[in-house]
Formats: C-alpha cells, structure tokens, sequence
C-alpha cells in the first residue's frame, strides 16, 4: 500500500489520545510520504488541544495524577514505530524545563518543576503544561504537504456520503468534508441514572444543593457552604479531589508533629461526611522506585502459561482458567515476603516454602484441590494473625458492626494508619506486595481480554463483575500521603464516615439529604449538600454526546452487546468494534472501513482505557498493554495514510 497524494482526515477530540494519533500521523508521513502528497488534519475539540478536557494547565495544583513522573508519554520510544518529528516523554520534559524552562511557563508552574522528583506524582495541570507544550512542538514540526487546522468547536454530527467520505458538522456553522474520522472523545458527559435523577429533583423541590458526577476541576466547590455538613458519595480517586478543594483548597494546612501529620483547618471547611459500598476509600500506593515492585515476579499467570490455552483452542475463563493464576501469584508473594520480612509469623521456612509451592503448582485445574492443599500448608506453618485474606484487603469492615459513628470513625482511622504504615514499608510489606503481584497480573490480563481473549460470560460476570472492584480498591489507590491526610482530617474532626453499604434518600421534613449504614447504629447522617465524587458514567448509549447520540441514531455505530452465562444480551459500555485497527460495527453489521475509534469508548474491548501511556523505564518490563494505547495511535495513522501495518507488535502476554 502507498499513501494517496491528497488526504484529509479529522481528529474529533484532542486531549491526549487525539494529540497521540497526531503525532503519529506526522511521524509516519515524515517517514514515507512521497514527493508533492498533502495531508490535512482538522483538529475538533472545544477545549485546547494537547491537554483538552480534563488535563488543563489552568486548574488546580491540589488535583494530582495517579502515576509517577516517570511513568507517562504522549510519544512512543523504543518501540520500533516510526520516529517522532518532536517532543518526548513526560520525564524527559520535566527534566528540560528544570534546566531551560520555557518562556510561557507561569510562577505557579516553574516553582512545581523546580521540585518536582521523577517518583513524585505531578499535578495534572502540569502534566497538562506538557501535552500542550508537545501539541505546540508538533505543530512546529510538521513535515512538507502537512497542514492543520485547530477548530476549537464540539462536533455535533459526521455524516456519511455516498463517496464513503464524512460531513463532520460543527457547532460554529461550519461543516469538513474530510475522507476519514477518528473519534478520540474522551470523558463524556452522561445522563444520571434513575436514583440520581430523584435526588436532582429533591434538591431542586427543597432548595438543597446537589452536585452530580462530573470531572472535578469542571465543579464550582465555592457553592459548598462552610461549616456546614455536606455528604460526599464514592471514595474512590475522585474522593481525594473533593476532599483536597474542600481543605486545603480553603486554606486549611497540614503539618507535621510528633504524632504524624495534623490538619490545622481554616474554619472554612464543611463538615464531610464520607459514603461508599466499602466504607473505606481505596487503599493507597506502596512507596516502590518503579510502577511495578522489583521483587514480584509472576510465576504462575505468565505468557508461557497463558499460551497453552490458545494452543489447546481454548478461549479461556476468567474464573475458571486466568483467575486461579493470578491468585496463586498473589498468595506466592504474599507468603515469600512474609518469610522475608516478618520470619517470626512463619514456621520451619525452608519446608514452608517447598509445601507452598507444591500446593500452588498448577498441576491440577480443580479450585477445590488446590486451594485446600494450600490451606492445610498455612494452617500447618503460618500464624493465625499473619494469614491473607486477599478479597478482606478490599472490604475491611466486612462482617463488623458499630455502636456509633464515633467508633466507625475510630476503625476507619486505624485502618487508614495501618495502610500508611504498610505502604512506607513498600517491598518489606507483604500485603502491599501481593497487591504489587495483581497490579502486574493487571497488566498482563489486560493484554489476554483484550478484542474477545476471554469469553462473554467471563467478562460480564468475573473481569468487570467482581475483579475489576477488587483491583481497583487495592491496586488503583493514591499516594500514601492522601491516605495520611484524611486521617489528619477525620483526628481532626473535619471528616467522618457513613459506614459500610450505605442508604442515600431524602428527609422531606427536614429537608435534607440523608445517607445511612445498616452497620452503623446512631441514625442517619443529614446534609443540605450532597456531591456524587463519581466520574460520569462511561457508558456510550448514555453518553450526553451531539456527536455519539447522532451516529447511534443513523446506525453508524452501535454499543457491543455480549451474552452472559444464562444466555441473556447485556449492553455493554463501549461500542461494537473490529480490530486492528479499531473500527466501529454499524447497525447493520458492516465495518465502516474510514471511521476509527480510539480510547474510553474502547471499554467493550479493552479493559482499563483511561491510563495514559507507559514510557520505557530504566528497570522492569514495560508491559505490551502498557504501551497499548501508542500502538492503537499507530495503527490508525498508518490505516488513514493508506500504509500496510507496521510489523511491530505487541507478545500475546
């Protein structure tokens, strides 16, 4: 294949996967456009491009991302991909601007980089700085018969033509009439389910205030009145933003003394009363000097392993064939940790570690056999305190009850010191390290599920059923300092907590908004403001989307449907697409060959699509899943410019 010598393709979004499929567009044209060819590229977004919705320089420093400097990349490296005309990782960047910082960086700005630390978690406003910084690069870089243009305007429709061309509408009026379309649309807007509508139309009836899921830095936190009590709903990472702009986004401080870290409250805080299924927030990072800890290895859930199945024509289950591996990983390197760090919890060491690894050696596929093997292996060397009890890590409170919010307080106090605790130890903690063995399990089923790997049952009911909550409470959670500062703020009488399964309603006499745990005795904790810390649902039938609503309703597009284990048609979140590369399923089945999908809207066939990009570390492997997202970029520039895919792929696992 060569490339045509007229092409004109739109990127509709251009936060950081749209500026992704940019740069990869310009890359492979540097590398293979013939004399005299021209390529232009409308860029769509209503936000500046390079950082686009969410990841904007201008909000607030307090808001920060959930990986380490060293961590992401909007440009491929090592990869054997065709080479960038600009920019680099978000490392090296960092690392550019602390020596030559450029013109347009703002006080605020430069004063972060000045300290900022390759193991540091950046703000997203200067992670933000970065992607724009590298959209101006590319810009500066465009190689001959390259034009752009920036429209800062929302797509309301693409229109297909007879030719096979789109009509992409505008809300400025105007309409591109491009060869081909990348949706690269990013966190969307979404209708409220039938539960959050009741509440918005309680706070609009009794003159309550009710903040529905949004991207945090879209809220206006001003109308949470201070000292005043305010239910706050998920404690997720969006927790931990709401919380931030509630405290120290008030003036509030956080100090050192002797006892750890104290809060030192401004007297414009509200009162926060903290609700979630678990009762407790994530668990927090472990301090390690990469993504992934250096003394987990996986030996049970590994390529080798996992290639069997597709040998043995197998698609596998996720309960039933990928689970009981990645499980063993975890006990395994919960137990050699222990021996390690704590060897007084474990008896006879060298017979505890050849029973361990006979009774996890996968040698028989019947759940029952191994795990009671492993069982009597424990009960025989193990101390009763010491032992794992992985799906509790995820539900502390599970099966405990309390007399009053002051002692639930109490436990959720200890529970996050305890945390804090175990995430200093880092390698030396054998519970953060087998959270450390899902976390790279994670990477490596992400590339196994991917595009049908596991079947519809298995991804209904086990992969987002159960495990997807699991991991993300144990392995997605934030800095350990965030966990540190919400016990400062709970010692300090500025946040308290709802309990387990909570009961969220409406007090029509009072009213007020109530939240209650059937665990927690003392009544209902009631507040006049109540705040969904939710992400908007990332679902694409309910997306609030000119554009998604449009192509849903002239079949161009369709939502996957998968079939669960009674043989019932769910509706998935993402759209129905055929890979390599992605493009969406019309309503009638055909594959609209010049419209491509990249990113959330991904999430029928992708597992975990909003983590940016993995950038080549100095020590560990980078995943193939880590990088997926460059590849996906890749691909499509390469589909657009009319190239044969490039021979560079990803392993299986």
């Amino acid at each position: 294949m060569v490339i045509l010598q007229s092409i004109r393709t739109a990127l509709i979004g251009a936060g950081p996967r749209g500026t992704s499929v940019l740069e990869r567009l310009l890359a492979n044209w540097s590398a293979a456009a013939p004399a005299g060819a021209r390529l232009h590229i409308d860029v769509i977004d209503p936000f500046p491009a390079g950082p686009g919705h969410v990841w904007q320089p201008g909000q607030s420093r307090l808001y920060l991302m959930n990986t380490q400097s060293f961590y992401p990349t909007l440009v491929p490296e090592d990869t054997g991909l065709a080479a960038p005309v600009a920019g680099t990782t978000f490392d090296r960047w960092r690392t550019a601007q602390q020596h030559s910082p450029l013109p347009e960086l703002s006080d605020d700005e430069r004063a972060e980089l000045a300290v900022l630390g390759s193991g540091d978690f950046p703000s997203r406003a200067i992670y933000g700085r970065y992607l724009r910084s590298t959209f101006e690069e590319l810009l500066a870089a465009l190689p001959d018969g390259v034009t752009i243009e920036v429209h800062q305007a929302t797509a309301t429709a693409a229109r297909r033509q007879p030719d096979g061309r789109f009509d992409v509408e505008l809300d400025d009026g105007a309409t591109l009439t491009v060869d081909s379309v990348v949706l690269a649309l990013g966190h969307l807007a979404s209708r409220l389910s039938p539960e959050q509508r009741e509440l918005q139309a309680a706070a609009a009836q009794f003159g309550l205030r009710y903040l529905p899921p949004a991207v945090p830095a879209d809220v206006d936190w001003s109308v949470v009145p201070a000292q005043e009590p305010v239910l706050v709903r998920g404690m997720g990472l969006n927790f931990f933003d709401v919380m931030g702009q509630l405290t120290e986004g008030r003036g509030g401080k956080f100090v050192e003394s002797g006892d750890g870290l104290e809060y030192l409250p401004s007297g414009q805080e509200p009162v926060i009363f903290a609700a979630s299924r678990r009762g407790t927030p994530y668990r927090s990072k472990a301090n390690l000097a990469g993504y992934y800890p250096e003394s987990v290895t996986l030996r049970y859930f590994t390529g080798k392993a996992i290639r069997r199945f597709a040998a043995a024509g197998i698609v596998p289950a996720f309960d039933l064939d990928l689970w009981p591996l990645l499980h063993r990983d975890a006990l395994w390197t919960y137990y050699t940790t222990l021996v390690r760090s704590q060897p007084e919890a474990v008896q006879d060491h060298d017979a505890f570690r050849k029973d361990l690894d006979e009774a996890l050696h996968p040698h028989a596929h019947s759940t029952g056999r191994w795990e009671g093997d492993f069982n009597a292996v424990v009960g025989r060397h193990v101390r009763p305190g010491s032992r794992l009890d992985l799906r509790g890590l995820a539900a502390p409170l599970s099966g405990r009850s309390f007399g009053s919010r002051a002692e639930l307080d109490a436990a959720v106090v200890d529970y996050l010191d305890d945390d804090a605790r175990r995430s200093a130890l880092g390698e030396d903690d054998p519970v953060k390290m087998a959270i450390g063995a899902l976390h790279r399990g994670r990477a490596v089923l992400k590339t196994v599920v991917a595009d049908g790997g596991i079947t519809d049952e298995s991804w209904v009911a086990g992969l987002r059923g159960w495990f997807e909550s699991l991991v993300e409470g144990l392995a997605s959670g934030p800095p350990a300092l965030r966990a540190e500062q919400l016990a400062a703020l709970a010692r300090a009488g500025i946040v308290s907590f709802v309990g387990p399964d909570p009961k969220f309603g409406v007090d029509r006499g009072k009213r007020a908004f109530t939240a209650a745990s059937p665990w927690v005795r003392g009544g209902a904790a009631e507040a006049r403001t109540l705040v969904e810390a939710l992400a908007p649902s990332n679902r694409v039938a309910l997306n609030e989307s000119p554009l998604l609503e449009q192509l849903l309703a002239d079949g161009i597009v369709r939502p996957r449907t998968m079939m669960t284990v009674e043989g019932t048609p769910v509706q998935s979140s993402g759209l129905d697409v055929r890979a390599h590369p992605y493009r969406p399923v019309a309503a009638n089945g055909e594959v609209n060959d010049r419209l491509y999908v990249l990113g959330l809207q991904l999430s029928a066939s992708q597992w975990g699509t909003a983590i940016a990009a993995e950038a080549v570390q100095n020590s560990g492997p980078v995943y193939p899943s880590g990088q997926r997202t460059l590849r996906d970029a890749d691909e499509i520039a390469r589909a657009i410019l009319g190239l044969t895919p490039n021979p560079s792929s990803p392993p299986a696992a």
